[in-house]
């Protein structure tokens, strides 16, 4: 692909390195950003800058926040004996949006893949245990998605956590087998949730 500025150039390239977009995409939002106003290119810039330079993770659960706890874990309607253990922030918010789960969560930060460097050490699951210990949590509800890495993932935290008084569950498997939750449909993770199962089950199919 040929560029007349190197200006133009640098700005598609640096727009292609976003997941899902491409070249030709790159210079298609470049190109539109030009027809625009300048301040809307400028007000794109410093909503992206503020937000990579002040945005926090959850203390507690490790969500993205505003502030050091973020709006779930604060608020006191929520059932704190409940957890609800997820790959990523998108999982939370798709869980949210079904408005059927009033329990915390733990967002993990990925699955166990040894394949990809990954280990247990590089997740957020020793501050899970952390909380566990603590006696506060009475249920845990593995919500990672039903592919290799996350059952090995769910099956290493709750071999972590086995000796302790705590209930563990899986959501149902309405969800597809590979599917990722932020994919599912709002009805179905809903109902996933609702009629999750207890994880012993789930190590038995």
């Amino acid at each position: 692909m040929e560029f007349s500025s190197k200006l133009l150039e640098n700005a598609v390239y640096e727009m292609s390195q976003l997941p899902g977009v491409g070249k030709r995409t790159a210079l298609r939002l470049v190109l539109h950003l030009l027809r625009q106003p300048e301040t809307q290119t400028h007000h794109l810039a410093e909503a992206l800058l503020t937000m990579r330079d002040t945005i926090k993770f959850c203390k507690n659960c490790h969500n993205i926040s505003d502030v050091d706890l973020c709006e779930i874990c604060a608020n006191p309607n929520r059932d704190a004996s409940l957890v609800c253990v997820v790959e990523d922030i998108r999982d939370v918010m798709a869980i949210e949006n079904t408005s059927q789960y009033k329990g915390l969560y733990h967002v993990l930060g990925g699955k166990i893949s040894p394949l990809d460097g990954i280990g247990p050490q590089e997740l957020n699951i020793y501050s899970l245990i952390e909380k566990v210990k603590e006696g506060e949590v009475k249920e845990i509800i593995f919500a990672l998605s039903s592919t290799m890495e996350g059952d090995t993932t769910n099956f290493y935290i709750y071999k972590q956590v086995e000796e302790f008084n705590i209930q563990t569950s899986t959501i149902a498997r309405g969800i597809s087998v590979g599917d990722e939750l932020e994919y599912a449909d709002e009805v179905t993770l809903g109902r996933s949730i609702l009629h999750r199962i207890p994880f012993e089950s789930s190590l038995k199919n």
